[in-house]
């Protein structure tokens, strides 16, 4: 155990981990290294023995993972995968009578809000607290983290969520989900913005570095001109660990939320549609900041 482990003011304990991929494999690894237990399962035999590699307790089922926990944590692809989860023979049943079950998927905030209605019918509280930040912020423990709830229930589990990053309440059950999708929407508009003027410069004779330089102390400076394309497209790695697919999803949430609300979204649509198009370009498995690389290529086919 790190010299860091020092176990949080708090009643839980015991936390199943449902989910241990490239998020959720450093998001255990902090609670882990903040002193709690965390007995988690993935479908992948690689992600659970990384589990038990730091420390962690792995199960053979989701059931098995959430049995006796005081929180659950869900780190899945989206409602879809939750739903399916919670769905399973033995997964209820398992649960304690009082644990909390924290979505911390990229989930559909009008599904979670129904989910959480029908879980709450049968005694059960649900919470949603997707993240930001990537695989970087994951393993240093620095995620932003939008909590959906009523607020007792953030109160009780936030002591655990500070392991993983900085808690923001952002209103009833939903918000984060929410509030993550809208988000992820004005990102993708960012890097796809940025990407069209920085390539646009360099044709003009302007180098990438020089312009970034420029902009990153100017008003047209974002996440994408400071981080991720120094990072990840000059180096031409693209290797945020963050799929080309999975934000499409997000902006499409966001966009369809705004929709239902007769909210109007026309930049945010044309931003879709045109990342729908990079992921058929693409590889299936293209990182997002590659969308700056499919921007290059509708240039060079010109």
């Amino acid at each position: 155990m790190s010299a860091r482990a020092v176990l949080p003011e708090s009643a839980i304990r015991i936390i199943g981990f449902v989910g241990l991929g490239n998020m959720g494999q450093p998001m255990s690894a902090c609670l882990l290294r903040d002193g709690f237990t965390v007995q988690g399962f993935d479908l992948a035999p690689a992600a659970r023995d990384d589990l038990t590699a730091a420390g962690g307790q792995a199960r053979t089922s989701s059931a098995e993972a959430v049995r006796g926990a005081d929180l659950v944590i869900l780190m899945l692809p989206g409602s879809d995968a939750v739903e399916s989860v919670i769905d399973e023979d033995g997964f209820l049943g398992s649960l304690s009578p009082d644990a909390v079950i924290v979505d911390m998927s990229s989930s559909e905030p009008l599904r979670t809000r129904a989910l959480a209605e029908r879980l709450a019918a049968q005694g059960h509280t649900l919470l949603d607290a997707p993240v930001s930040g990537g695989v970087a912020r994951a393993r240093d423990g620095e995620l932003t983290i939008m909590v959906g709830g009523a607020e007792k229930d953030v109160a009780f589990v936030t002591p655990v969520l500070k392991s993983m990053g900085n808690v923001t309440h952002a209103g009833p059950v939903g918000a984060g989900h929410a509030a993550k999708a809208l988000n992820n929407l004005m990102s993708a508009v960012h890097l796809l913005a940025s990407s069209e003027a920085v390539i646009a410069g360099q044709r003009f004779g302007i180098d990438p570095e020089t312009l970034l330089a420029i902009v990153n102390t100017s008003s047209g400076r974002s996440w994408s001109t400071e981080y991720k394309w120094p990072r990840f497209v000059l180096t031409e790695t693209y290797n945020s660990g963050f799929s080309l697919g999975l934000m499409v999803k997000d902006m499409r949430i966001a966009t369809g939320l705004a929709s239902s609300l007769h909210s109007p979204c026309v930049l945010g649509e044309k931003a879709t549609e045109l990342w729908a198009r990079a992921a058929e370009a693409l590889p299936p498995n293209a990182d997002h900041t590659e969308v700056a690389r499919w921007v290059r290529m509708l240039g060079e086919d010109q």
